[in-house]
């Protein structure tokens, strides 16, 4: 992590401590050194005006002990300079750069300087020259010219004999005649810098320490109020609002203290009315869901009934045939066996009157058929109960109750079902109303002589996939517009006339499938025709609703 991504992962007390305390270091640094720089200086300053004073004491002194080269009253004036603490060495030349007194051990290393050089130091060199001795210290060297008074005499004046007036006074000039070399040690003056700079490192660091101290003290008495606050905001996070902030400061940390306290009664109550809002709701909910599915069972019940209504016509044709058949048989039956003796009745006749009853209980099964199908389909129930169905046998069926008003409205029926489905778990009166609600609908979307289509179809499982049955309805009728294909399955939306339709059908279906696990989908070409497909898992797990729970109870 960088370390500007560091920074915002701090504690909100470290955020604040450490940029203080950084500025207050690098201050405390800047001015501390600010400060020895110019103690520093103070002290060379010193020494080196105090060299400069004694080495022009010592020049003034020395001057009749050069003029005379007395060895010993120039020894005598450098011993003066051992009562000095520093003074490493103490040198008198004359004119000639020869040395006439000397105290103290000189470097070595030091050249002896020619008469002219010695005269141009004495001059216009500087002063002052640090250097380092035989020993590795360091030596402030201080040299100062020796002078002489030199009278100078005009030429006019040097025949006359009498007594000088002021007019005639003699014109002096100075001139170097040799020269003092003071040597003084740095130690003591270096010993008093490391002593201010120690002095005032432990100042910097006392300063920083205490500040640093200071800054937690009071940073932390402002930020240990908000730590307070984001750890009762945690607790409420979590939906626990028994917890409050207690905090007794009187400014403005205390104000939104005392502010977030009304906020956690104003959630606490807020909670508590939505928990029993919500109480209320759910029972609400479980009452209507209870009435939406009663709805739904009626308005299934209703649609059905519809259908029913629609096919009627049909179902009448279809036992009428039948009944005809047997009313037939019976009075053809009856007829012949009224003329004829028993005891005179051929085997040849007995054989035609079991023919006519067979026929008649074969026409008569037909017509129980007809029946137990309308009543199984007509048959009301709030529950979805599933079993093991065959789907092309359900879809047999359902034709059996349309084929009559297919004929009627001279359409043909194209039917190519796979043999091999595999059988699945579903509700046959239910799967049955959607199928006759696809066929009625594509018989009301059709021209005569026009044909409808049901094709069905197996895709076997593939790795997860656990197969499923592929139904098709497809009609070559007028199509369905684009911007309407979304809309097809929403209650009470239809494209019929007024009268014609509830616009129940296919959102009923759609129910249907959705609860049988399945999927619904229409593609459509306006002008040209429309397929429904329906697609049902083989692998169906029963759908329990409430209504089921209440009923098994």
């Amino acid at each position: 992590m960088s370390l500007f991504g560091r920074w915002f992962t701090m504690s909100l007390r470290m955020r604040f401590i450490l940029p203080i305390s950084g500025m207050l270091i690098v201050c405390m640094v800047l001015i501390g050194g600010y400060l020895v720089n110019r103690q520093a200086d103070s002290f060379m300053r010193e020494l080196e005006s105090s060299g400069e004073t004694m080495s022009k004491i010592l020049a003034i002194n020395a001057e009749s002990g050069v003029l005379f080269e007395s060895k010993y009253e120039l020894e005598d004036i450098l011993l003066a300079t051992g009562r000095f603490e520093g003074v490493e060495f103490a040198t008198i030349y004359n004119i000639e750069s020869n040395v006439l007194a000397q105290v103290g051990e000189r470097e070595k290393t030091s050249s002896t300087m020619d008469r002219k050089a010695l005269i141009e130091f004495a001059k216009t060199a500087k002063p002052i020259e640090y250097r380092t001795d035989n020993f590795g210290r360091e030596v402030l060297v201080i040299g100062a010219p020796i002078l002489t008074q030199k009278k100078i005499l005009n030429r006019e004046h040097l025949g006359i004999t009498g007594g000088l007036n002021n007019s005639m006074n003699h014109d002096y000039v100075s001139e170097v005649i040799g020269c003092v070399e003071l040597g003084l040690s740095l130690e003591t003056v270096n010993k008093s810098i490391m002593e201010a700079t120690t002095a005032t490192i432990v100042v910097t660091l006392l300063v920083v320490i205490s500040t640093f101290a200071l800054l937690t003290l009071i940073i932390s008495a402002v930020t240990k109020p908000v730590t307070e606050l984001v750890e009762v905001t945690n607790k409420i996070s979590h939906g626990d609002f028994s917890r409050k902030v207690d905090i007794q400061q009187r400014d403005e940390i205390g104000q939104l203290a005392s502010t977030f306290n009304k906020m956690i009664e104003s959630l606490k109550q807020s909670r508590d009315e939505i928990e029993e809002y919500n109480r209320n709701l759910e029972e609400k909910i479980i009452e209507r869901t209870h009435q939406l599915e009663e709805a739904q069972a009626q308005l299934i019940q209703s649609e059905k009934l519809s259908g029913i209504g629609q096919l009627a016509a049909g179902v009448a044709h279809e036992l009428n045939n039948p009944l005809g058949g047997i009313l037939g048989y019976a009075q053809f039956t009856l007829e012949k066996l009224a003329k004829n003796v028993p005891e005179k009745t051929t085997t040849k006749e007995i054989s035609s009157y079991i023919r006519y009853i067979s026929d008649i209980e074969t026409q008569a099964r037909r017509c129980k058929t007809i029946v137990q199908n309308l009543l199984r389909f007509s048959r009301s129930s709030q529950s979805i109960d599933f079993e093991e169905t065959d789907l092309n046998k359900a879809i047999e069926e359902t034709i059996s109750f349309v084929e009559h008003q297919l004929r009627l409205n001279q359409m043909t029926l194209e039917v190519n079902l796979d043999r091999q489905l595999p059988p699945v778990q579903a509700n046959v009166g239910q799967l049955q109303q959607v199928f006759t609600n696809l066929l009625i609908n594509a018989m009301h979307a059709s021209e005569p002589n026009t044909s409808i289509e049901i094709v069905s179809r197996y895709s076997p499982a593939l790795g997860e996939f656990g197969g499923a049955v592929e139904l098709q309805f497809t009609d070559h009728g007028c199509g369905i517009k684009e911007e309407n294909l979304k809309k097809i399955f929403e209650p009470f939306f239809t494209t019929k006339e007024i009268g014609k339709g509830t616009g129940l059908g296919l959102s009923v279906s759609y129910g249907i499938i959705k609860a049988h696990q399945g999927e619904i989908s229409v593609q459509s070409v306006p002008g040209q025709g429309t397929t429904f497909t329906i697609v049902l898992p083989v692998q169906n797990s029963p759908v329990t609703t409430d209504t089921d729970k209440k009923t098994n109870e």
